[in-house]
């Protein structure tokens, strides 16, 4: 009969590492983008404060389970500072990066079992007028599925 067939380790599915974008246009450029866009500033101190709560809320939870590894605001995108390759040196110029009219406002990192989770919590973020943009990282622990 032979040996009985060993059993094969467990495994985890590793965490995959996600960037979540948010994308905006206020006007004037402030943070949080929030206060300076006008699909915000129609709604009642009501909604508002439910909608901050929420998102604290949220934050809170990602942050207790460990998927949320971090965030940044950035600053105004005309603060920004291109660096290219031009004739053998790198080239320095004023930004943005486009002549687009939504800019990055910021960045939040997790790291959640897969595409699944990380779209679910992406849906999260989007609010009134503004974009989110979800986007795998790829190093370190990042993988492009």
């Amino acid at each position: 009969m032979g040996r009985p067939a060993a059993s094969a380790p467990k495994t985890e599915e590793p965490m995959v590492k996600y960037v979540i974008m948010i994308h905006s246009n206020p006007q004037p450029w402030g943070h949080p983008t929030s206060d300076y866009l006008p699909e915000y500033q129609v709604m009642s101190k009501e909604q508002l404060d439910r909608l901050n709560a929420d998102f604290e809320t949220m934050l809170g939870q990602l942050r207790e389970n460990g998927e949320l590894l971090g965030g940044e605001a950035l600053g105004a995108p005309e603060s920004s500072r291109l660096y290219r390759w031009d004739d053998g040196k790198p080239l320095v110029t004023d930004g943005p990066y486009s002549e687009a009219k939504e800019h990055l406002a910021g960045f939040f990192l997790i790291d959640v079992d897969g595409q699944e989770r990380a779209e679910e919590i992406a849906a999260r973020f989007a609010g009134p007028g503004e974009t989110v943009e979800l986007r795998p990282a790829m190093w370190p622990g990042g993988s492009d599925q």
